[in-house]
């Protein structure tokens, strides 16, 4: 090929190179190591003598001519690429800005200050107390004595010094027993550890424990506080079933079951087809208890109650999942 077809077909693809990768693919084309001006520049040898200069200043102006070129296309193609990203990234300031995005309160702390707030217009106190406990308020002076079979109920985080990850807030009651003299109505609520992970259970959650000692306090103040506290918590007449059951610390000892909220008592999945689900324990302070914590059981009497504030939070909202709850998934706390 002559060097005027090697120009004008350079001219000819530089101009229509649409992008600068296809333009540079036309300079190692013509102006490379190996490019056509190059080879030209090369075979000039086998040229007579005296045509070489000629022939040499020739060459050198086509390719300074392709240079210009390339830089001219250069120019072109960076301006249109500098113009479309501008382009795609234009702000129309006329738009609205962008809004911050507020957070929403967890479902379970819905559910912690729901019944703080309802068991405050029943007079009674919240009180809280450390998750890290010694044996005595944990186990012992709830009637939990060592070898008890009910410790292997709790499955309980142990630190080498002997403390431990609390069980259950009834901890909470004893400190308020032996610090505060009757009569005593108090709330505890807050995280509480056993070593337990499925669809209804974690090895962290959380309990509602209340406590109430006087007088005269009865089996019949307890029940009528917590068909107030369970009704109005599900904002319904729900139907309550008191079953006799056991616990170390309380005697006599019950389990509440309310009528099942999905199916109106009819039975389903939820329920097992019973019709009814368990919600928490309560009965009798065991006079050991009130005599381990400084308080004369033959003069005074008392209930108590627990219950998990996440299955609470679940047969209130819905949910059917115990992780859901901790799990940080923002579209499930978004419905929140």
């Amino acid at each position: 090929m002559d060097l005027e077809s090697i120009l004008e077909e350079a001219s000819q693809q530089i101009s229509d190179a649409g992008d600068l990768k296809n333009l540079d693919h036309y300079r190692v084309q013509y102006l490379g190591k190996k490019g056509k001006l190059t080879e030209l520049l090369k075979s000039l040898g086998q040229l007579p003598a005296s045509e070489r200069p000629a022939m040499g200043q020739k060459v050198n102006d086509a390719k300074l001519k392709i240079q210009n070129l390339i830089e001219e296309r250069s120019r072109v193609l960076t301006t249109k690429q500098i113009e479309s990203q501008l382009s795609a990234e234009a702000v129309d300031v006329t738009l609205s800005g962008r809004r911050q995005e507020l957070g929403s309160i967890h479902p379970v702390t819905k559910t912690r200050e729901r019944i703080e707030s309802l068991f405050s217009t029943l007079g009674f106190t919240t009180m809280d107390g450390p998750e890290i406990e010694d044996d005595y308020h944990n186990f012992e002076a709830l009637n939990v004595p060592a070898m008890h079979p009910a410790r292997a109920m709790q499955d309980t985080f142990y630190f080498p010094d002997g403390m431990l990850l609390r069980t259950q807030t009834s901890s909470v009651q004893i400190r308020t027993m032996a610090a505060t003299k009757p009569p005593i109505r108090i709330i505890a609520m807050g995280r509480v550890y056993r070593r337990d992970f499925d669809l209804t259970h974690t090895p962290m959650f959380h309990q509602v424990e209340g406590l109430m000692i006087d007088e005269k306090s009865s089996f019949a103040d307890l029940k009528s506080i917590l068909t107030q506290f369970l009704q109005k918590f599900f904002e319904a007449e729900v139907p309550l079933r008191f079953r006799p059951s056991y616990f170390p610390f309380t005697e006599p000892s019950a389990e509440v079951d309310i009528g099942c909220q999905n199916c109106k008592s009819e039975g389903c999945r939820i329920c097992k087809f019973t019709g009814w689900l368990e919600v928490l324990g309560c009965g009798m302070v065991h006079p050991n208890v009130l005599t381990m914590a400084g308080i004369d059981a033959e003069k005074y009497t008392g209930w108590a109650f627990g219950a998990g504030l996440d299955r609470l939070t679940m047969l209130r909202y819905g949910v059917t999942d115990l992780r859901s709850l901790f799990e940080n998934d923002l579209r499930f706390l978004r419905q929140f």
